[in-house]
């Protein structure tokens, strides 16, 4: 069936999301006579595999890994040794996994590597057939030297999916142009408790921004010829106590209102051809063996046609940490049978368990051959299956590469170009939380104290998926591969005017005071104080933010935050501002700074070009236009809490607990100021209809901004709980001073939809509030809508954005 979203109602832009292949792979012959000759590829190798040959193609192998798992998944140690790649060769290969995200390698020579086992992989198999191989690409080519971007929090933080969408296409044209054909990105998770630890990896804690940005991204990935990967699916964010592969409990409607419309978005709308499910379980089935979400839901009910992918030893995990499965048989069983396609990273249970299942009868045959089909159709889509395909990559055409000494250093993957793209990102993502008038610094201080543990830390501005704390974390003596400028040598360099200082105070997490002292002293000589607080990225509680870096509150790591208000009390009535600027991978309560402090600046892991990027906001060169994806809260015990909150989630009388934000979701200030005026909305519309309504936004400062305009539906009369309110469009509104801007709203009823009792998805007559807002706290203003008519029952081709047009001195379609 077909799923495609009527692209006219996007927000934004969509670009085609086909799949080109190398120019080498390319023919003359016409687009349906190439599917056609593809397609009886596929049923006539079908028709000629062995039962052995079948497996391999379902099964990938990580020849890379190290031994004692540092740079992978826990549990490794828990497998069993995987067979050698000489052992599996004759059978063929589906999957090579991370050949360029296991171990520092120049590009060029791991391409040639790649290039060589390719070779050996098709002439081993007796059908030539080549493995895909994938990689990570979360906050760019997780590879040795390759531009590192923002973290996806930071996408979030942009409100900007073109933006996002570019980057996506230039990662992915430096994996495809090595050898590369799939990478497992983005992360579609929604932030349920932010004090769990892959929250850098979230785009934020609202479903539609999740989905519009994450949508962005894979058709950037897709339009380069990479495979794109949707994880995890599903509900792996919602854990008990933000835990890590913890239990998931949630009811019908917080799974289908909040997790799955951003998985249902990007298999409408972005051509994603691949999915991976999710490690943990949802009231006890795990993802893994769940056959109602990953074929039911994922394939009957939305048409998705690709491959699910295992999560890293997820199949295995269904016997050693969910017990649902006796033996690895019985896992891969479970597993093929629910709708995993391909067992990654390494082949375990669906190689010789599954095979002596179906020799036992225990798995039709059938099953492997609807498995290995979407396997090789997709090969087959690349161009792997076409007899001019040839394994060398596009960045080794012309080359030698006989003598590796030459070929060393000749492939970039860190362009110009592609640090542009990360420094815009990285500036779009900064926002202004707080500002007394202190910023931008106009005129330059004399004397700029840099304190805090982010200060002269390189990797402060990198994600734990960033190939220098990712994998280089294991390689100390290997070189970043990318430029890493420090805050405080960004901020030398901003100011060359100033005499800048730095000190740490101290580290990120130990909880040292010793250097207190030191920092009292400089801030008290300083001009301006700018102290640099946030997280340190790592695997697994070698960080305080990443994989398996769960946090036990929203308190600063260490003794950051009584450093803060440390240095606060120092300069306190002196006349010197005190600017606190955050490097984390999730938002912290920042105690009395948050209303004490000259000015707060967050950024969210930023990249490579992340400390410049903060240093001209700083300075006013680049007008901060970033909005929080997650709230930041105001006490540091009060998780699980996010905007999407029903009125009993809210301050009461009844509790003495405030789970009211510090910032809210969607704040952010800028230099500049806008106001919001003449509004005109429809009073009603049918059920089945859509709601006109604009107003008029101005820029009455004296400064170039953007605005982020936000719209809120409020429904305060429902058959079940709503949230308050809960984000269903944006736009980001740049104006130069006093420009001003009609601003044009259609709004499907089919956005009021929730579900409903019954559990389908309805459109329920009533009023309704339009709220247009700064913020999900900053409603600018509010249109007073009744829809008419019937309850209307709507499914998954409903309509899912709002349009928004605007005319300045042309109309134009807003970004």
């Amino acid at each position: 069936m077909s799923t495609r979203a009527d692209t006219t109602e996007t927000t934004t832009s969509t670009t085609d999301a086909t799949s080109p292949t190398d120019a080498t792979n390319t023919t003359d012959a016409p687009a349906d006579s190439t599917a056609a000759a593809r397609a009886r590829r596929v049923e006539e190798l079908i028709a000629a595999m062995t039962p052995e040959e079948k497996l391999a193609q379902l099964y990938g192998l990580w020849a890379g890994a190290s031994a004692d798992g540092a740079e992978v998944a826990p549990h490794q140690h828990e497998m069993e040794a995987p067979p050698t790649l000489d052992e599996l060769l004759p059978h063929g290969l589906g999957q090579l996994t991370r050949p360029f995200g296991t171990v520092p390698v120049d590009p060029a020579l791991g391409a040639l590597s790649l290039m060589r086992t390719q070779e050996r992989v098709v002439a081993a198999n007796r059908f030539g057939i080549p493995a895909m191989a994938h990689d990570e690409c979360l906050a760019g080519f997780a590879a040795w030297g390759a531009t590192t971007y923002p973290v996806p929090l930071s996408w979030g933080a942009s409100f900007d999916p073109e933006l996002v969408r570019e980057m996506a296409g230039a990662i992915g044209r430096d994996m495809r142009s090595v050898g590369l054909h799939q990478g497992l990105a983005p992360v579609l998770d929604v932030v349920r408790d932010a004090r769990w630890g892959r929250v850098e990896e979230t785009i934020g804690e609202d479903p539609y921004l999740v989905g519009t940005v994450a949508t962005a991204y894979v058709q950037g990935l897709e339009s380069a010829g990479i495979v794109a990967t949707l994880k995890h699916f599903a509900g792996y964010s919602a854990s008990r106590g933000a835990r890590n592969l913890a239990p998931v409990s949630m009811g019908v409607r917080e799974l289908a209102d909040v997790i799955l419309p951003p998985f249902e978005m990007a298999v409408r709308e972005s051509g994603v051809r691949s999915v991976m499910h999710a490690y943990n379980d949802i009231d006890g089935v795990p993802c893994a063996a769940n056959e109602e979400l990953l074929t039911g839901l994922l394939r009957e009910v939305w048409g998705f046609e690709g491959t699910v992918v295992a999560d890293y030893f997820g199949v295995g995990f269904l016997k050693t940490l969910h017990g649902v499965a006796g033996d690895w048989a019985e896992a891969a069983v479970a597993a093929l049978g629910a709708g995993v396609d391909v067992e990654l990273p390494t082949v375990k249970t669906f190689g010789e368990p599954l095979r002596e299942a179906v020799a036992a009868g225990r798995l039709p045959i059938g099953t492997i051959d609807r498995a290995l089909r979407r396997v090789l159709t997709q090969k087959a889509g690349l161009g792997l299956l076409d007899p001019e395909w040839t394994p060398r990559p596009t960045a080794l055409t012309g080359k030698e590469v006989g003598d590796t000494n030459a070929l060393r250093g000749s492939v970039s993957l860190d362009s110009p170009a592609h640090r542009d793209i990360s420094r815009r990102l990285a500036e779009r993502s900064v926002i202004l939380l707080r500002n007394d008038g202190t910023l931008p610094l106009a005129g330059g201080p004399a004397r700029i104290a840099v304190i805090g543990p982010q200060a002269a830390t390189p990797t402060a501005v990198l994600g734990c998926y960033s190939f220098p704390v990712h994998v280089g974390a294991q390689h100390p003596t290997v070189p970043a591969g990318v430029e890493l400028p420090t805050l405080y040598e960004a901020l030398a360099a901003e100011f060359p005017g100033a005499e800048v200082v730095s000190v740490a105070g101290t580290d990120v997490d130990s909880g040292a005071t010793d250097g207190f002292a030191e920092a009292v002293r400089v801030a008290r000589d300083a001009d301006v104080v700018i102290v640099a607080l946030g997280d340190r990225a790592g695997l697994f509680g070698r960080g305080t933010s990443g994989e398996g870096c769960d946090a036990p509150s929203m308190e600063l790591p260490g003794s950051q935050r009584q450093l803060l208000d440390t240095l606060l009390d120092a300069v306190s009535g002196s006349g010197t501002p005190l600017v606190v600027t955050l490097l984390a991978g999730r938002p912290y309560a920042l105690g009395p700074a948050a209303t004490r402090a000259a000015a707060v600046v967050q950024s969210f892991f930023p990249g490579q070009e992340g400390t410049p990027a903060l240093a001209r906001v700083l300075s006013g060169r680049v007008e901060p236009s970033g909005r929080l994806p997650v709230s930041v809260p105001r006490l540091a015990g009060t998780q699980p809490s996010t905007y999407l909150a029903a009125p009993l989630a809210r301050a009461s009388d009844v509790s003495n607990i405030d789970p009211t934000p510090e910032f809210a979701f969607g704040h952010g200030l800028s230099y500049t100021s806008f106001t919001w005026s003449e509004l005109t909305a429809d009073a009603s519309a049918a059920t089945d209809g859509t709601v006109e309504l604009s107003f008029t936004v101005r820029n009455t400062g004296d400064r170039a901004g953007t605005e982020v305009v936000q719209l809120y539906l409020h429904d305060p009369v429902a058959s079940v709980v709503q949230p308050v309110q809960r984000l269903i469009g944006y736009a980001r509104l740049p104006l130069a001073p006093d420009e001003r801007a009609r601003v044009a709203v259609s709004v499907p009823a089919d956005l009021a939809s929730f579900t409903g009792r019954a559990g389908h998805r309805v459109v329920e007559p009533g009023a309704l509030e339009l709220r247009l807002a700064a913020s999900s706290e900053d409603v600018r203003l509010t249109a007073a809508v009744t829809l008419t008519g019937p309850v209307r029952q709507v499914d998954h081709t409903r309509r899912l954005h709002a349009r928004f047009t605007a005319a300045r001195d042309r109309d134009a379609h807003l970004r």
